[in-house]
């Protein structure tokens, strides 16, 4: 690495209304350098990445790249500039190819069979093996963060920054990211990382800075620094570990018989002969890779997706062909994993979003009106209780940063006491701090009784809050096995062939 800054950032402040989003930032990368980004949600992180990327206009300070003003009007002029982004949320079209994908974010795109080979060739040099004709549509998670890499690369950027990469990724596919990262660093590209798990940021990462309220407080080499010193210096305090008296589960709240089900995407997964049983204050932890029927098996518990007769009973009652309002009503209530556009409206507000799931069971409308000042309160409820960073209900939800409208998600259905909980995802995107709190509240949901089913990628947090381990595989799931005492290679064998484990307990 260079002594000389690559990329310098001096006072850096922006302001919104209610809120001030970076106070006096001030920063320094150098080529090659891996500089991690670390801060709770609501730090400011984002907000500072988009100034650098040309999205958001800072009201005062400065940046400099290779000691000249550097000062983007928009995300075309920081890409000149030799500035790429890959976004944690992908910008991808399902029914186009990769090469067409790229394609549209280029601003002068070679013909698409010379643009084919230049896809070929850098997924070659860079060890992200991906063919320029596959449809995106058809790519896992980890393939269409690829794409993303690959558009990013084609423009030689002297600076990458990366948003929480490896939240959708599989342990094999964030080894081939990092190898792609460090052999990027190696070539003298500096990269921004922003991640909420901090393994890996002392694994990848030369060195930190902490954002605490949108302030600088501290920084450190990651490689000599603890995960768990990292947190407390992000959030300010020590950090609670979850914990559960644990009691013996009650009576069978969810059972699900041979449930089959036709995805509803055209690049979905169709649900294959899924049986199993969820008693009351019991966690079903779900693993799996993403792409395999993980949405489906959601949609189809919540009511988003109706099912035949018989295969989905709760309490006893078939609700196969009941949609989403009625089993609210009943106590089945759930969390997808798209928190922006499926979980909440971006557009409306906090208190507009707490109404859409909660009308029914909080009792927030009366004859046919809308009750908006309970709704209101209920909102509140939720902003307090799951500590939610924001001026105020009446704010949208887009204005949110993600781990915050993920806490607003979570603590909407959790505060309404269900007797059934389905999340997809419940910690995505989420701080240490708030990951705990979060898991936490599912745990005492469990021990009120309510019966949970935890989807999620992050194998050590299913470990943590899961009594029972089960692997959704193309669309079918394992025989669940005992969480306690479960072992990452036997976790993996479930994951890549779940039909076939309930004969292969090794």
């Amino acid at each position: 690495m260079s002594d000389t800054p690559l990329l310098e950032l001096t006072g850096l402040t922006k302001a919104y209304p209610g809120v001030v989003a970076n106070d006096d930032v001030s920063l320094s990368i150098a080529p090659g350098e891996v500089h991690a980004l670390l801060g709770e949600n609501g730090a400011g992180k984002s907000t500072l990445v988009k100034m650098i990327y040309g999205l958001v206009k800072p009201d005062a300070g400065q940046m400099q790249m290779f000691g000249t003003s550097f000062a983007p009007s928009e995300p075309r002029a920081a890409r000149a500039a030799g500035v790429g982004m890959v976004f944690q949320h992908f910008s991808l079209f399902d029914a186009l190819t990769v090469a067409e994908n790229i394609a549209l974010g280029m601003e002068n795109a070679p013909k698409m069979r010379a643009l084919s080979q230049q896809i070929r060739d850098v997924s070659d040099t860079y060890g992200l093996p991906l063919s320029p004709d596959r449809v995106v549509g058809d790519l896992s998670a980890g393939e269409r963060q690829r794409v993303e890499i690959i558009r990013c690369l084609l423009q030689e950027p002297k600076l990458l920054i990366m948003d929480e990469p490896t939240s959708v990724l599989t342990p094999q596919e964030v080894e081939i990211l990092f190898k792609t990262l460090r052999k990027l660093s190696a070539e003298g590209t500096a990269i921004l990382y922003i991640s909420h798990k901090l393994e890996e940021i002392r694994s990848l990462c030369d060195s930190a800075t902490i954002l605490r309220l949108g302030k600088v407080v501290g920084a450190c080499t990651p490689r000599e620094t603890s995960a768990r010193d990292m947190a407390e210096m992000m959030v300010g305090k020590l950090l609670q570990t979850p914990t559960r008296a644990g009691k013996t589960p009650g009576e069978v709240v969810l059972a699900l018989s041979g449930l089959s089900a036709r995805s509803p995407s055209a690049f979905g997964m169709p649900l294959r002969d899924i049986s199993v049983e969820v008693r009351r204050g019991e966690v079903l932890g779900i693993g799996g890779v993403a792409g395999n029927g993980q949405d489906e098996l959601l949609a189809a518990l919540s009511g988003e997706m109706l099912t035949a007769p018989g295969m989905i009973t709760f309490q006893g009652k078939d609700v196969g062909l009941l949609g989403p309002t009625p089993r609210r009503a009943l106590g089945i209530l759930s969390a997808p994993e798209e928190r922006l556009g499926h979980a909440a409206a971006p557009d409306m507000s906090l208190t507009e979003n707490a109404m859409l799931t909660a009308a029914t069971r909080e009792q927030l409308d009366t004859g046919g009106m809308l009750n908006w000042g309970k709704a209101r309160g209920f909102a509140e409820r939720i902003i307090a209780a799951f500590d939610v960073r924001t001026p105020g209900p009446a704010n949208a939800a887009r204005s949110l940063s993600g781990g915050n409208l993920q806490k607003f998600v979570i603590g909407r259905e959790v505060l309404q006491r269900p007797d059934l909980l389905v999340v997809n995802q419940p910690t995505w995107g989420v701080d240490a701090s708030a990951a705990a709190a979060i898991r936490q509240a599912l745990l005492d949901l469990a021990e009120g009784g309510t019966a949970l089913v935890v989807i999620s990628q992050d194998l050590d947090e299913l470990m943590e809050i899961s009594d029972r381990f089960a692997a959704l595989n193309e669309g079918r799931l394992s025989e669940p096995r005992a969480a306690q005492g479960l072992t990452v290679d036997e976790i993996g064998l479930m994951m890549g062939g779940a039909h076939g484990m309930e004969v292969a307990h090794v």
